[in-house]
């Protein structure tokens, strides 16, 4: 799996990182950072629950 994190629409809300600590990462303005690994098995829920946090839907989880 992998996560996909469209920067130009993301606005700061930092939901994703609030559901998923541990695997989303923000700058230091609190937007998301794009993922440069795939995603392990044992954290697809938490990726899945990163992506619907997000209010822009900034986030696709592939």
């Amino acid at each position: 799996m992998k996560i996909t994190v469209d920067t130009s629409s993301c606005s700061g809300h930092a939901r994703c990182w609030a559901a998923a600590p541990g695997l989303f990462r923000l700058d230091d303005d609190g937007y998301a950072l794009p993922l440069d690994a795939e995603v392990p098995d044992d954290l697809l829920q938490a990726a899945r629950d990163g992506e619907s946090a997000c209010p822009e839907r900034a986030i696709t989880v592939e």
